[in-house]
């Protein structure tokens, strides 16, 4: 009983939502994934933030990657600070290979090549987007950082994940869990 109880209390597979008054600017008005969560630790992908500089077309022929019918099928998002040439698909579960973690019954994980060669000629998930790096957190400091108010928290959904503009999914995900950005004073312990 206790490890359910324990279990319940890790976010894996639900969205953080950067409070207003986030002090790291790299996090201002993000929205992570959640990839993993435990006592080790978290690891997730920010999900709101596109690489203006990098192409999903640019991105192959760096990695020599020369499909058929290459066009700009997906967006390269800015997934965090962490190993930030690192790449990693978030895709949903109808594409697995052996590399793929997954996150859960919808959701995957893979950081191959594969998964590209896949995407760009067509056989890759049906719902998909690349990040390059990481959001991570060491043994417990998410948990702190989320007391300290500087996360909240809310259940993923394809649409929010994979949909949308990347400008106002912010907005969408406080939305989803009743909160007006507005009325969220940006200093933590102050009302």
């Amino acid at each position: 009983m206790t490890e359910i109880a324990n279990k319940a209390e890790y976010l894996s597979g639900q969205m953080l939502i950067a409070m207003p008054g986030m002090p790291d600017p790299r996090f201002s008005k993000t929205v992570i994934y959640l990839c993993a969560h435990n006592d080790e630790g978290a690891m997730g992908l920010v999900v709101n933030r596109e690489m203006e500089e990098l192409t999903f077309p640019d991105l192959l022929e760096q990695l020599e990657i020369d499909p058929p019918n290459a066009k700009d099928q997906i967006r390269v998002l800015a997934g965090g600070p962490v190993e930030a040439a690192r790449g990693f698909v978030l895709h949903s579960a109808d594409y697995l290979q052996e590399a793929t973690m997954l996150v859960n019954e919808e959701v995957g994980l893979t950081a191959t090549i594969d998964i590209l060669r896949a995407i760009a000629t067509g056989e890759g998930p049906r719902k998909c987007l690349l990040a390059l790096g990481y959001a991570g957190w060491g043994p417990g400091q998410l948990d702190t950082e989320i007391k300290e108010n500087g996360w909240l928290h809310v259940e993923a959904d394809s649409k929010l994940l994979f949909e949308g503009d990347l400008d106002a999914k912010w907005q969408r995900a406080m939305e989803k869990i009743g909160i007006d950005p507005r009325m969220l004073s940006d200093e933590a312990g102050h009302a």
